[in-house]
């Protein structure tokens, strides 16, 4: 038994976007409003969160989340490790160290970016955090769990997606090796970001991402990362092929 929770369904301006009056970003449809990009795996009785954003804070109010047992980390872009500093009151709370599980290259932009949590004396009341490395090409345990990583390119920039028994979460992607595309195959749920409709230079646009879903065949796709530009959510529900849903923040799926 998996369940995964949608924290954040948004891209790195979330929706609504400041100042902005389209329909999408003045939409009543709560699933219309996505906060930044995060998911919580409930999976061998352990609670694994995928990215920490600006939006941790609320997203853990929101769901009502007062544990965590690991934080698995895609790249270093803001809207993916900025909420670090708000594990404190998970460290106060539980009186324990916070495990951060990310890339060699995206804990020296953690240590660069949150220097005070590395200090050799930090601050009283500082973040608590231990990092572990992840390597794209071998697979690591949280536990009872196996996580094993996919290498995709964010534009030029190699991140991680990552595949827990037949779930496979990835974001922020634009594209994939046949090599790391392999890993994907026989997941029977994927989660995969899709921008908008127009083309980007560093992000599947939603032509592209179902072109990745058709090329995958997983029994259920969900798409997020999603920008105001894509459309209302009802509306674009009705355009996406069988199987294929718009994600939204909030939504829960059990495995």
């Amino acid at each position: 038994m998996m369940k995964v929770t949608f924290l954040g369904t948004g891209t790195s301006q979330g929706v609504p976007v400041i100042g902005c009056t389209c329909e999408v970003c003045t939409s009543i449809d709560p699933r219309d409003q996505r906060l930044r990009c995060s998911i919580l795996v409930e999976v061998d009785q352990q609670q694994i969160l995928v990215d920490v954003g600006p939006d941790f804070r609320q997203q853990m109010l929101r769901a009502k989340i007062s544990n965590l047992d690991a934080i698995l980390l895609t790249h270093e872009h803001n809207d993916h490790i900025i909420g670090m500093d708000d594990v404190r009151p998970l460290n106060f709370l539980h009186q324990k160290h916070m495990p951060v599980y990310a890339a060699a290259r995206v804990q020296e932009e953690l240590k660069q970016r949150f220097a005070y949590i590395f200090d050799a004396d930090p601050y009283p009341g500082a973040p608590r955090i231990t990092t572990h490395l992840i390597e794209s090409s071998q697979g690591f345990q949280i536990g009872k769990t196996s996580i094993h990583p996919i290498e995709i390119f964010h534009g030029k920039l190699p991140i991680l997606g990552f595949r827990i028994k037949d779930f496979t979460y990835i974001t922020d992607a634009k594209t994939i090796t046949k090599e790391e595309l392999e890993k994907v195959k026989g997941t029977k749920v994927l989660v995969l970001s899709a921008l908008h409709h127009s083309s980007h230079h560093s992000h599947l646009n939603l032509e592209e991402a179902l072109e990745w879903v058709d090329e995958i065949q997983p029994e259920e796709a969900y798409l997020l990362h999603i920008s105001h530009r894509m459309g209302k959510y009802e509306e674009v529900s009705k355009t996406l092929p069988k199987g294929v849903h718009l994600a939204y923040d909030g939504l829960e799926l059990e495995m």
